[in-house]
């Protein structure tokens, strides 16, 4: 894009928004031109304090011509009426984490964009930790030998009123799941991201913590990885006080452990001096051992803004984003696997 300004709009004023407009002010080049939300008053109370204006209507954000990107930040199953309504309008957008909750509204979402030519982006900030890159870099260098093993873990705690309070968390209409499709999700990103493809699932979930409410609030899940590695995922919502989240890999010639953004182990047969300093990478802008994991807004919006400023910069040098709406997709195909293998007692391959 060849505008010297490019502006933002974000739709929805909850928790997380405000993490999307400190992203945004941080990135050279851009401004925040609007945020909406059904309730025009927490948009007015939002737009007062990041400095733009205030609406009530996405049709009249959309119409705006200084609006070039649209941020979806409303709940997670009615991401695809809005990421569709930006795409007619010719506006590019970046969204929430899953992009919407079924594989058809995604697939939806994907199809709308690729005939407008704008870009679709998901909101994964974690996979811009910079430990990560230290693993990746293993991992296309063969330094784990022969993979044989990847699990993830986020053993986090959410109150009741987390559920009792809102009017979407914990539904299957606007959730669409629970502790996978909207906590774990990040991690599970992590494991379609960085591991082979996953090839199938066997799982089990449960909602014994939070009694009531439509979706799990733990699910574990055994995984085949094309290859030969096998793995496990797990995630929950009902696991006190809540510990930090992790990532393991291992092969036959090494193994790595990522402890929400630390690597805690890097240990490989063929020892390296450099594989000392990796243990000491952490992430700028970090302040707490175990990041959201009883609390969401317990975070900084560093990775956010790092997010933001990938989307940007795809969008002025005319690349594909890193997180196109393909590798958003991805998460969300295993979740809804694990959650068909949970429902049949059967192995669903992917």
């Amino acid at each position: 894009m060849k505008r010297d300004v490019l502006g933002f709009a974000i739709l929805g004023a909850g928790m997380i928004s405000k993490f999307h407009a400190r992203a945004i002010g941080d990135i050279p080049g851009t401004r925040l031109v609007a945020v909406c939300d059904l309730e025009k008053a927490r948009a007015e109370k939002m737009a007062a304090e990041f400095g733009c204006q205030a609406f009530d209507s996405l049709d009249a954000v959309l119409a705006r011509r200084d609006v070039d990107i649209l941020v979806i930040a409303t709940p997670s199953g009615t991401h695809m009426e809005a990421a569709v309504a930006a795409a007619r309008a010719g506006k590019h957008v970046l969204c929430e984490k899953p992009l919407d909750v079924t594989l058809e509204r995604v697939d939806a979402m994907i199809q709308a964009h690729r005939e407008a030519g704008t870009q679709l982006g998901g909101i994964f900030q974690i996979r811009y930790t910079r430990a990560l890159q230290t693993i990746r870099d293993a991992l296309r260098t063969g330094r784990f030998g022969t993979l044989t093993y990847a699990g993830v873990y986020v053993p986090w705690w959410r109150p009741d009123d987390y559920y009792s309070a809102s009017l979407w968390h914990g539904t299957q209409k606007l959730d669409g799941g629970g502790a996978l499709m909207n906590q774990a999700i990040h991690m599970i990103d992590l494991l379609c991201d960085i591991m082979p493809p996953i090839e199938s699932v066997v799982a089990c979930v449960s909602s014994v913590g939070h009694p009531g409410i439509e979706t799990e609030d733990a699910a574990t899940a055994a995984v085949k990885f094309r290859g030969g590695a096998v793995g496990v995922i797990y995630g929950s919502t009902s696991s006190w006080p809540g510990q930090a989240k992790r990532l393991e890999i291992s092969g036959t010639e090494g193994t790595a452990i990522f402890v929400d953004d630390h690597l805690t182990l890097f240990d490989f047969r063929d020892h390296r001096q450099e594989d000392c300093a990796a243990l000491e990478l952490g992430e700028i802008g970090s302040n707490t051992n175990a990041q959201g994991a009883a609390n969401p807004a317990a975070m900084t919006h560093a990775l956010h803004a790092e997010c933001f400023k990938d989307f940007v910069h795809s969008l002025r040098d005319g690349k594909n984003f890193t997180i196109d709406g393909e590798s958003a997709r991805k998460p969300i195909a295993v979740i809804r696997a694990i959650y068909d293998s949970a429902a049949t007692g059967r192995r669903i391959s992917l």
